[in-house]
């Protein structure tokens, strides 16, 4: 029997879960543990229990559905995040959720008898909003920084445990997720590309390969203050004019060297700032990832060089802390066959394809193989209410899933 998933009613989850959280005006915004991301969490619990599947949730948030199998085997999991980015869309993360939880309730209401365990995973905070990326992820495994969760300062500028008293969850209970983590055989993420690739070469699948490491840096320039009506420009020591340099010289760098690595300041709060003072501090992010760990080796060794032969040369100080940092991995090649191996049997175009954002996948690859499958999503635009996808699109990797956890299970 061919079995294939039921896209009206994948659909209908899609629109009903896009409705928590949604603004006036389009945008979407659940951040973990906030009101809307409650309320979206009791939702899909009630979804997982009536489609049949045995439904729980670990120390740090994290929603499973699991559908037992036959054999001692170990479990097949797919899965993503129902958090979102603020004023964000309706795709990113719930596509995976929602078409892990159809994909496991077609195999239980057609009766198909599994060897392997399924869950459905939906995994805490992948966006970031709270400290670090992948809260939920990294608590699954093990491998979260109990200080920074005791320390830590969310986006919204409250401490991570106040945050956490208007929830069922304490630094205690995220630091020890981990111990309910099932053995696991393989991991599926089923996503948008949040790029525009597949939409331009025509493909209805990207398999994902390689899944870029990131380092996240808070960094500044200090200098000293001044009048701007009255101390010469060469005499200044402009911290603003450093960071400046640094974005040009930085880029440059990584487009000539790295050529396919990224290098983004993505936010600058200026001191004192005001018309007629000098900047004395330029404080900013900066994010930088690449899929070849060599070149983001290198970018970490020489970004900070040449800041620091900027600020010697304009009589400033440079500074940066590591706030979040991930490796890059390489997707087993046992999963990428049989991504390929469903795609050529379901007669859909594919390529393979780098992910240059982060995902579930990337943190739960140290304990399983895991991998990833990407649709097009409309013009590559992503974090953003007008994040689009076609429903073919939608039908075409939701099946692509569903073949997957077939083979392996």
């Amino acid at each position: 029997m061919e079995l294939s998933i039921n896209l009206e009613r994948l659909k209908s989850d899609l629109t009903e879960l896009a409705q928590i959280g949604r603004d006036p005006n389009g945008a979407i915004s659940r951040p973990s543990f906030s009101k809307t991301d409650l309320q979206a969490r009791e939702w899909l619990k009630a979804r997982i229990k009536s489609a049949g599947l045995e439904m729980r949730q670990d120390g740090a948030g994290n929603i499973f559905g699991r559908l037992e199998g036959e054999g001692k085997r170990k479990t097949i999991m797919a899965g993503s995040h129902i958090d979102t980015v603020l004023n964000g869309g309706e795709y990113d993360g719930s596509l995976g959720v929602l078409s892990a939880l159809e994909c496991l309730r077609r195999i239980n209401e057609e009766g198909v008898k599994v060897s392997s365990p399924l869950e459905v995973a939906s995994f805490t905070d992948e966006e970031g909003n709270l400290v670090g990326d992948f809260l939920g992820s990294r608590a699954f495994i093990g491998c979260l920084n109990c200080e920074l969760l005791e320390k830590g300062i969310t986006q919204f500028g409250a401490p991570l445990t106040e945050i956490l008293k208007g929830t069922d969850f304490t630094i205690d209970s995220i630091m020890n997720a981990h111990k309910d983590r099932p053995e696991l055989e393989a991991f599926i993420e089923l996503h948008i590309e949040q790029g525009p690739i597949l939409e331009l070469e025509e493909k209805n699948i990207g398999i994902v390969d390689k899944i870029a490491g990131k380092n996240y840096w808070m960094c500044a320039f200090t200098g000293e203050a001044g009048h701007a009506g009255t101390i010469p420009i060469e005499f200044r020591h402009d911290a603003f004019l450093g960071l400046a340099d640094f974005s040009l010289k930085g880029t440059h760098f990584v487009a000539t060297k790295h050529y396919g690595s990224m290098i983004t300041i993505g936010k600058i709060h200026l001191h004192p700032g005001a018309f007629s003072i000098i900047p004395e501090r330029a404080e900013f992010t900066l994010d930088f990832r690449s899929a070849s760990p060599d070149s983001l080796d290198a970018m970490e060794k020489t970004l900070p060089q040449i800041a620091n032969d900027i600020a010697t040369t304009r009589g400033l100080q440079f500074n940066y802390k590591t706030i979040d940092k991930t490796v890059p991995v390489e997707i087993s090649r046992r999963l990428l066959d049989s991504l390929e191996s469903g795609c050529k049997k379901l007669n859909y175009s594919y390529m393979f394809i780098p992910s240059g954002a982060g995902h579930d996948a990337q943190i739960l690859s140290e304990v399983t193989d895991s991998a990833m499958i990407f649709i097009p999503c409309i013009e590559g635009i992503s974090h953003s209410p007008e994040e689009k996808v076609k429903w073919e699109d939608v039908e075409r990797g939701a099946n692509l899933l569903l073949e997957t956890l077939l083979s392996l299970a």
